[in-house]
């Protein structure tokens, strides 16, 4: 199914790297309802209230991103596929100084160059497909040259909308999104070992299919 893509999206935070947001803890801090995305309550308050939750959840998130640790294979999946040619891309809820940092701490900052980065200043966020499509379009790639990988439903969901092949990294091994996920692992080093190079050492074959 995605031995001819070539075009691969990452989500940062709990995919590339190891998770370690504390979302209730976020949440409950920030003071957001139940059942509400983070970023989409923030949205919807006055600036007076909007802006102190926001500079809090931009530092906290910055401490975080100090001590990031690349999720186990996240090194040798980026090496393949940089090594076969693949453009390689990210589309965050975080913002662009977070990711920077996030990055350069866990060591996968020679991936990415910053074009290739999609945070939440430059496009509505997941699980709006926005970000995936202009990454795609920056490429002069269509969605049926893309994959998203992500280890949440908002990734998933993202995937879905832009029409690309959707890829679940789930260390629990529940897989609990079969409607939005096409394809799933359980690590970026399952995602590795199950990939088989083709003819010319370009294509990558993936995964195992999660049944609808």
């Amino acid at each position: 199914m995605i031995a001819d893509k070539p075009c691969w999206v990452f989500d940062l935070d709990g995919t590339l790297t190891e998770a370690v947001h504390d979302f209730d803890f976020i949440r409950a801090r920030l003071g957001v309802p139940a059942r509400l995305g983070i970023l989409e309550w923030l949205a919807t308050l006055p600036p007076s209230e909007r802006e102190p939750r926001e500079r809090w959840l931009d530092e906290h998130e910055y401490e975080l991103a100090g001590s990031a640790v690349a999720a186990e294979g996240a090194h040798d999946i980026l090496d393949e596929l940089a090594r076969t040619d693949r453009r390689l891309g990210i589309v965050t809820r975080n913002n662009l100084r977070n990711v920077e940092l996030t990055l350069r701490t866990a060591g996968i900052d020679r991936f990415f160059h910053r074009d290739d980065i999609v945070a939440r200043e430059h496009a509505r966020p997941k699980p709006e497909p926005d970000g995936i499509l202009r990454l795609l379009s920056a490429w002069g790639a269509t969605p049926a040259n893309g994959v998203m990988v992500g280890n949440h439903h908002n990734d998933l969901a993202a995937g879905r909308r832009a029409g690309v092949t959707t890829i679940l990294v789930d260390v629990s091994g529940e897989f609990p999104w079969p409607d939005v996920t096409d394809l799933a692992v359980t690590s970026l080093v399952e995602l590795r070992a199950r990939a088989l190079e083709e003819d010319n050492g370009a294509c990558l074959v993936v995964g195992r299919p999660v049944s609808t």
